[in-house]
């Protein structure tokens, strides 16, 4: 039997699941008000419907997949849609925001008496013939999820209540996406004092499992730098002010807020972490 779904909004992640759930028999609904031409593209090449707004709001479920800074106020919108309908959309929340956070969502979404799951979506983009991310589901809904999985996504329950998805993507993330921090901050300091040589042969000798792991994420966090720095701040207030460790996250977002700018001007670290990376190639060749 099919399902309405839909996904606000159409960004990379979204119409890539848009595109994996239409192609398994599932009809998809996006918004595309105020989207560029590029978008609503995007959107089409992926099987996404346009649709207005109280179609959105019939949907079956609801995914909500877009930055962090604009999670709650999506929610808010979401909220503000489905109040007045008697059947309620299932609503999930698969960004990247902490605990706290969508612990606020929950309760925005609660005001209109629709279900609610705290979701957290972990690996790349679903591409034609390979697999799903993973989709963790938490809270008293999650299992109403588990239909996802006869459209192609890889749903995997979470045990416990809303907040637990969203902690385990937030640690995950804070892991991942911290290396990346620490390896671009070290490679870019190395090879502007004229170390970067050694920092890979040394690597290479003792570390072997980070070099290989740096080759791919220093070249493929440049166009990703800017996303990240919302989910930095964001995992920061997972782990509270009065923890010591909170303030690494806040300097990785500056980092990463420097990447983005750097990439988009004049490039000079983003050619550096590139070179970096490069070299490791061709050490290996």
């Amino acid at each position: 039997m099919s399902k309405t779904i839909a996904i606000l909004a159409p960004g990379a992640m979204g119409s890539a699941v848009a595109r994996r759930l239409s192609e398994n028999g599932a009809r998809v609904l996006t918004s595309l008000k105020g989207r560029s031409e590029a978008t609503q593209q995007r959107a089409a090449d992926a099987g996404m419907i346009g649709a207005e707004d109280d179609a959105i709001a019939g949907a079956d479920i609801i995914l909500s997949i877009v930055p962090p800074g604009e999670a709650e106020a999506l929610a808010e919108r979401l909220a503000g849609l489905i109040v007045k309908r008697a059947k309620k959309p299932v609503v999930v929340d698969c960004n990247a925001v902490n605990v706290d956070t969508v612990r606020r969502i929950e309760e925005i979404i609660g005001s209109a008496q629709a279900p609610f799951v705290d979701g957290g979506i972990i690996g790349f983009p679903p591409q034609p013939g390979g697999k799903s991310p993973a989709f963790y589901m938490s809270g008293e809904h999650a299992k109403d999820l588990a239909v996802l999985r006869d459209f192609g996504l890889d749903i995997r329950i979470v045990e416990g209540p809303v907040g637990a998805a969203s902690a385990l993507k937030m640690s995950y993330a804070g892991i991942v996406k911290g290396l990346a921090g620490i390896g671009s901050a070290m490679v870019v300091a190395a090879t502007k004092a004229g170390a970067a040589d050694a920092l890979r042969d040394e690597l290479a000798l003792s570390q072997p499992a980070i070099l290989a792991r740096l080759e791919v994420a220093l070249p493929d966090m440049i166009p990703k730098a800017y996303r990240w720095v919302a989910e930095m701040h964001e995992i920061s207030g997972f782990l509270g002010p009065d923890h010591p460790a909170s303030q690494i996250y806040e300097g990785f977002a500056k980092w990463f807020e420097h990447l983005a700018a750097d990439a988009k001007g004049e490039a000079v670290d983003a050619a550096l972490l590139k070179a970096f990376a490069a070299g490791v190639a061709k050490k290996k060749a």
